[in-house]
């Protein structure tokens, strides 16, 4: 069975369904590459998905080691190349968790090198630059 299955749509919109579950959601090319920015671009869930990526992998240690991430949330800004190829240079992403200070510096730590090692981070060509910030 695929992942999941797309099609395309019309006027730079793609729709996209996940297989196993059935949701799905709408692509649009990014005002500044023709589209109408109306819903998240490709490259936009690229970067979204590092975000997503690591707070899941922090999610499954912290599960494992009883520590509440109640709270956490983070912010990605995605930097586009300015000459061809048009590809993602880099991808910022803040992690914040008002709960921090619930965690001992040991935990926290091992929280960090978890959101640095999970599978988008290490998927992603070494040549886009993550630029990775925590407060806590």
């Amino acid at each position: 069975m695929p992942t999941s299955t797309g099609r395309y749509n019309e006027n730079l919109r793609t729709e996209v369904r996940h297989s196993r579950s059935g949701s799905s959601f709408v692509t649009d090319a990014p005002v500044d590459n023709n589209g109408k920015g109306e819903a998240f671009s490709p490259t936009d869930l690229v970067a979204a998905a590092l975000g997503s990526c690591m707070a899941t992998i922090m999610g499954i240690w912290a599960e494992k080691n009883d520590v509440d991430l109640s709270g956490l949330h983070w912010e990605i800004t995605k930097h586009m190349s300015s000459n061809t190829p048009r590809r993602i240079v880099a991808i910022d992403v803040h992690m914040e968790w008002p709960g921090a200070h619930t965690a001992t510096d040991e935990q926290k730590h091992k929280l960090k090198k978890a959101a640095l090692t999970c599978p988008v981070a290490q998927s992603l060509h070494p040549d886009i630059q993550q630029n990775i910030s925590f407060n806590f």
